[in-house]
């Protein structure tokens, strides 16, 4: 994994590198092996490396030639059939040096041109310079695993992996406007696909690919979610996604740094962990594995509906059973407090609190050992695992389902600020139009196009946001993340699968639980799901609380914006979920702590 960035300017091609290099520099935390500049004919490329495959080559930004043609990449990501598109593109003329996959993505794109990504199994976000046109073509991968952030200024186009990067450069203000405010305060950290919270910075959608000339930018997308009939039976079902899921996961084993498994105990982890065991038990390897605790949580564990066990004693017990060498890495409740600010200022945004913060501490401690990990990710949303695929309550709302209460924090600012009625009309439509788009098959049963209506918004929504968390706590501490079930062909084949056999007796996820049979033990394909944890100790609330006294008695943005009298009766109040499955009162509180640093550490300005 790597940072990209780059501006390009046609009209004024002179002067570019240097504000380039600058806002590369500030993402060096996602490449620290290495890094590289481009400059030409008005297009300026940054790239810093974090060196996975072929560490001695792979250098970027990485330049070919054919027929007399001249292209540039800069990349990142990880291409899982790399070798099989090799042997395709040196039969079309492609001349390899290297063994590392950025030279397959830009051979891909000099022989298949915009139809590259299509070919492309992996997570990935790339620009190719066409230096005989002046082109530059950008994908990024269909379920929008690596970011690609943009902006168009003053005649001048910038992007870049981060928005971080983006607000370097001195034409691009962080301003934000109605829309930006209204997605902090009711959908956040989820944002609307494509947008981001300030005003002049666009993302490239997943799936999507783009071209910049001097006649403008276009985007357009290569792969898209279809709705179409199957046929087969629960078993059948359960065979094909067995087949696509190992096929997945012993594809992303390949690596030339340490590598290892995140095994909380749950379904998802463990059959990660359970098939890449037996692939590298049968190379003669031994696969490494960690569990996530934190201090005090055995001792202050509550079970809810979203969280009904505690992960500890699962994750240890498979690691044994399946003879991986486990680490358990137990974040201290001061660590995760004190890096709330790290994780706001990692993310660009105010984010998950202590499941942000926890994250970024987790990844430095595996840092010490390994560069890459496989994690479960994005399972619950495309077999249905969450609460709100089959809750009637949660199903039927109009309104996002994860969020709870959608005014609970917009409730606790002045409304001359927020607009709060206005606003929620917006995100109203927004919510209807995304439901509108989502593809189904006409006269098919209510069930399967509300269980598509459940996958097609976890999946733009909910899940984006989780896959941008795991990217940049990660990155933050240079650790590469893969995620399994991100394969698009899980998704594409498990969208189309009737819901009573993805739901089969009133259980969640009951076809990944059965195409799982012979992998895992019963106590683990039974397992009620349990989300990534967070910490129940009650000192994180008294600390998170501190924090808060001291940033309102600071005088920035919560201090004028804030009303008091909702704010302390939300601390004097129950503790309820208020978004997802793990965000309660601490999380709020932390939450606010997170904004209101943002607004400072950014030079916010609400416009």
């Amino acid at each position: 994994m790597c940072s990209i960035n780059g501006c390009i300017d046609f009209m004024n091609p002179n002067h570019l590198e240097k504000e380039t290099v600058v806002a590369g520099q500030a993402m060096a935390h996602r490449g620290p092996d290495a890094s590289g500049v481009h400059a030409f004919g008005g297009v300026c490329f940054y790239h810093n490396r974090l060196a996975v495959m072929d560490p001695t080559g792979g250098k970027q930004p990485m330049s070919a030639i054919f027929r007399r043609k001249r292209y540039t990449v800069v990349y990142n990501g990880e291409i899982y059939n790399s070798q099989e598109l090799r042997r395709e593109l040196k039969a079309q003329g492609a001349v390899f040096f290297t063994e590392c996959d950025t030279e397959t993505v830009l051979w891909s794109y000099i022989i298949w041109g915009d139809a590259a990504p299509t070919h492309l199994n992996g997570i990935f976000a790339f620009a190719v310079h066409n230096e005989s046109d002046g082109t530059v073509f950008f994908a990024r991968d269909r379920l929008g695993v690596k970011p690609l952030f943009y902006a168009q200024v003053g005649g001048k186009f910038y992007f870049a992996s981060e928005i971080k990067a983006l607000l370097c450069h001195s034409a691009i203000p962080a301003e934000v406007d109605e829309v930006g405010l209204w997605q902090l305060l009711y959908l956040a950290p989820v944002t609307l696909p494509g947008q981001s919270i300030f005003r002049h910075i666009k993302a490239i959608l997943p799936g999507h690919c783009a071209t910049l000339s001097r006649e403008g930018f276009s985007e357009k997308p290569y792969w898209q979610l279809k709705a179409l009939p199957c046929l087969d039976s629960a078993e059948e079902a359960a065979r094909r996604v067995r087949e696509l899921f190992v096929d997945a996961v012993t594809r992303q084993l390949e690596s030339d740094v340490p590598l290892a498994v995140l095994l909380s105990g749950g379904l998802d982890s463990s059959a990660i962990t359970a098939v890449a065991a037996r692939v590298l038990g049968a190379r003669e390897k031994t696969l490494d594995t960690y569990s996530f605790e934190y201090e005090g949580n055995r001792e202050s564990f509550t079970s809810t509906l979203f969280q009904p066990q505690g992960d500890d004693d699962f994750a240890a017990a498979l690691a044994t059973e399946l003879g991986t060498a486990h680490t358990v890495l137990t974040a201290p409740t001061d660590a995760v407090a004190e890096l709330l600010y790290t994780a706001t200022a990692a993310r660009d945004l105010p984010g998950q609190a202590d499941i942000d913060s926890s994250l970024v501490w987790f990844c430095g401690e595996i840092k010490r050992r390994h560069t890459v990990v496989l994690s479960g990710e994005c399972s619950d949303e495309i077999f249905g695992g969450y609460p709100w695929f089959y809750r009637p309550e949660m199903l039927y709302r109009d309104f996002f389902p994860w969020l709870h209460d959608p005014h609970t924090r917009v409730g606790l600012f002045e409304d001359n600020v927020v607009h709060a009625a206005r606003g929620f009309e917006f995100m109203k439509e927004v919510y209807r139009q995304s439901l509108a788009d989502c593809p189904v098959l006409d006269g098919e049963p209510e069930c399967d196009r509300v269980a598509r209506h459940a996958t097609w918004l976890s999946t733009r929504y909910f899940m984006a946001n989780l896959l941008e968390r795991k990217d940049r706590m990660s990155m933050h501490a240079a650790v590469e993340v893969r995620v399994p079930f991100a394969d698009h062909r899980i998704l594409e084949y498990v969208f189309n699968v009737p819901w009573h056999i993805k739901f089969e007796n009133r259980q969640e996820k009951a076809l990944l639980r059965r195409a799982m049979q012979g992998f895992l033990p019963d106590r683990i394909l039974t397992r009620k799901k349990s989300p990534y944890p967070k910490t129940h100790n009650p000192a994180y609330e008294a600390l998170v609380r501190r924090m808060l006294k001291k940033r309102l008695e600071g005088g920035g943005f919560l201090s004028e914006v804030v009303d008091r009298q909702r704010l302390q009766a939300l601390l004097d109040g129950e503790n309820v979920t208020w978004f997802g499955q793990l965000m309660s009162r601490p999380q709020l509180i932390a939450w606010l702590c997170q904004l209101d640093f943002w607004f400072e550490k950014y030079g916010v300005r609400l416009v």
